[in-house]
């Protein structure tokens, strides 16, 4: 969630060092916890033996939400010219191809991305994320069009299907820090920003005409 931060600031003062202390930064931690077989992060070293029920890897959804949507900040904030700038797009594209292999048919993703069955209601902290990450790359030109509309799509009507009447985003996983079992009476601050990012993003997609169709 940091590095957003230093690529504002680099772009605000114009000062090249923020940004090169965030690529350092990123870059030690992307060297001990992304899993390149996987292109999706762990949450900690403390997961690099663990298995879920399944016998696969455990990787959060939304601790990986968070990097998946934080990215598109700092790319947008990054200098055309700036040398690590394809650094931040190949992590993001990879995370991408990945992510949109692991969503599930109702259009949502899970507490745990690769064992979806021992936690088997939707997320929505993770599914706000990734659906926001999603479009922002269609509009901006990183993600085909065709492949990653209908992800769009059916990740924002399982948004949608969340929300009480009374307004409330339900199926957000509580303050964690690895996959758990998720209800629909569950709530939280993250999880409703989350969503209104990703609804903020696809506004902007019908405002240029990237037209959401099924």
């Amino acid at each position: 969630m940091g590095p957003t931060v230093w690529a504002k600031m680099g772009n605000v003062t114009h000062k090249k060092k923020y940004l090169d202390f965030m690529y350092i930064e990123y870059k030690a931690t992307t060297d001990y916890l992304f899993d390149k077989e996987e292109s999706l992060y762990f949450r900690d070293s403390n997961y690099f033996t663990r298995n879920e029920a399944n016998g696969a890897k455990v990787f959060w959804g939304r601790g990986n939400g968070w990097v998946f949507a934080g990215l598109p900040v700092i790319i947008r904030e990054l200098p055309a010219k700036y040398e690590h700038r394809d650094y931040f797009i190949k992590i993001y594209k990879d995370m991408a191809a990945r992510l949109v292999s692991l969503q599930q048919p109702d259009g949502s993703w899970h507490a745990s991305l690769l064992d979806p069955a021992s936690y088997p209601n939707p997320e929505m902290s993770a599914t706000a994320f990734f659906v926001f990450g999603f479009a922002w790359g269609i509009d901006n030109g990183y993600l085909d069009k065709e492949k990653y509309m209908p992800a769009v799509v059916n990740g924002w009507e399982a948004m949608v299907n969340a929300v009480w009447p009374d307004g409330k985003v339900g199926f957000i996983q509580p303050i964690g820090a690895d996959p758990k079992a998720v209800t629909r009476e569950m709530t939280e601050v993250y999880g409703v920003g989350g969503f209104l990012l990703a609804g903020t993003e696809i506004c902007r997609m019908i405002d240029k005409g990237n037209i959401i169709n099924k």
